[in-house]
């Protein structure tokens, strides 16, 4: 089991030492019976927040909940900061999210039984004396997400927690309990009571979980997900064309199983979640000869729509939408032109590019397709290299052929080019000369040289083009 740190310890021993009880509690003491390494610590204690200030005066207190933040001038993060709660109790929750009233309690079995789950209402002392009165530590040998209490009460004060039991089986790989999954399907429609950035806030969680997929499924099941992203329930049922073995349902959530596995970007994992979000409204005929013409642009909107309504960041939204739109690119070795592929580029935007390709990777195995990343995915990845890196030429100079006859005092000519082709060659020798001031001295060097001897830099510049194009080659398997 993880040990208490020393800055945590000293903390407890501090308040303790003055005549207040102190216990780590909540999710910190559930990850160190977990094995996990907590990701911060909180500590409740029978001191009043003006008695914490006085113990510690390395601290500050700007909240309604009585809470007062250590700062341990840690350089470990975890520990950096560490909250400080006295024992409360909470009055009625009228709009569902927040107490009306707020009252300091007495002892550490109120403040205990106020907390959402049993695996979160632990305590410990600085022996590592556990305190469980709701049984939490049998729920987490178990696997099981339980509330303290009645749920539906519990649920009652604060309607994200249905959201939250969620969120801990996903990151956890537990089970909801019985009664607690029954009050969650009964009463999901709290959801509703909260503000959609906290509804944002937990849903990212679940799907930057490595169980995302089951978290889908768990949201599904308890009727949740109609209240974060219903657009997606459109497709539990629709069959798709001879290209799918899987409904747009099952595609879409196979697909976002793909990139979990992968470890892939938050973007992209949207962006595989919703890109068929618009199959739905665009099928036409039934059967495996059904179509789905236009789904990219309309799935696009969609997402935009629930990006919006998520209050997701304009930068992540705008990739999002993007991956969604231009998901359905077309690709076939021999007919598509670096010019097209360059249009891609331009539409989808350079910084997008690797991520679009994600895309369709997990498009792919969603679409129940053994590999991945075929060979005409490679061959467009070697594309898009080839198209991305200036090509080696001239232009990579820092000077121009009409600097070059400002500098020479000549007219336009094949010596221009001889020169700056001789140029080229030495810089592909040593990047670093590649200055305006070097070009500039250099150049007026070359000039007096014969054009056969110019012309010996070619062969150097057409070795560094094959150079190139075989490395470029070999690195995508092409």
């Amino acid at each position: 089991m993880t040990k208490i740190p020393h800055e945590v310890l000293s903390i407890l021993t501090a308040l303790t030492s003055a005549g207040f009880e102190a216990f780590v509690v909540g999710g910190c003491v559930r990850d160190m019976l977990m094995g996990h390494a907590p990701k911060d610590w909180d500590i409740t204690t029978s001191a009043t927040p003006e008695k914490i200030q006085k113990l510690f005066p390395e601290s500050f207190y700007e909240n309604t909940f009585g809470t007062v933040t250590i700062k341990t001038k840690s350089e470990d993060v975890t520990v950096a900061h560490v909250e400080i709660t006295p024992y409360r109790i909470e009055g009625i929750y009228t709009d569902k999210r927040h107490p009306d009233e707020i009252r300091f309690a007495k002892t550490l079995e109120e403040d205990l039984s106020r907390r959402d789950f049993t695996i979160n209402a632990i305590s410990m002392d600085r022996q590592g004396i556990v305190h469980d009165p709701y049984g939490g530590q049998i729920d987490i040998r178990q696997r099981i997400v339980r509330t303290v209490g009645n749920p539906e009460e519990r649920f009652g004060e604060d309607a994200l927690r249905i959201l939250r039991a969620v969120r801990f089986a996903t990151v956890l790989d537990f089970t909801l309990g019985e009664t607690t999954r029954h009050a969650i399907e009964k009463n999901h429609g709290w959801l509703h009571a909260i503000s959609k950035e906290r509804v944002r806030d937990e849903f990212v969680k679940i799907i930057e979980s490595p169980r995302a997929y089951e978290g889908m499924l768990m949201l599904h099941d308890t009727k949740l997900l109609e209240h974060i992203v219903p657009e997606l329930l459109e497709g539990i049922g629709v069959e798709q064309n001879l290209h799918h073995i899987y409904t747009v349902w099952e595609h879409n959530l196979r697909a976002l199983k793909y990139t979990v596995e992968k470890e892939y970007s938050l973007a992209v994992r949207l962006g595989a979640l919703l890109h068929d979000v618009g199959k739905p409204q665009s099928k036409r005929g039934v059967g495996r000869a059904c179509t789905f013409y236009g789904h990219e642009v309309i799935g696009a909107r969609i997402t935009a729509q629930i990006m919006d309504r998520l209050k997701f960041s304009k930068e992540l939204s705008d990739k999002a939408i993007k991956l969604v739109r231009w998901h359905l690119f077309y690709y076939n070795v021999g007919e598509v032109t670096e010019s097209s592929v360059r249009r891609l580029m331009m539409n989808v935007g350079h910084e997008n590019v690797e991520d679009l390709l994600k895309i369709r990777e997990a498009d792919r195995i969603g679409s129940g397709t053994p590999k991945a990343i075929p060979y005409k995915l490679r061959h467009l990845k070697y594309i898009i290299d080839k198209v991305s890196h200036d090509p080696i030429s001239v232009k990579m100079l820092k000077i121009n052929g009409n600097d070059l006859m400002a500098i020479l005092g000549v007219a336009p000519g094949p010596k221009i080019g001889l020169v700056l082709n001789s140029l080229l060659a030495e810089v592909l020798d040593d990047p670093e000369k590649n200055t305006r001031e070097y070009l500039e001295q250099r150049a007026r060097e070359l000039a007096e040289q014969s054009p056969e001897q110019l012309r010996r830099a070619l062969e150097k510049i057409n070795e560094a083009q094959q150079k190139a194009e075989e490395e470029r080659m070999r690195k995508y398997h092409v």
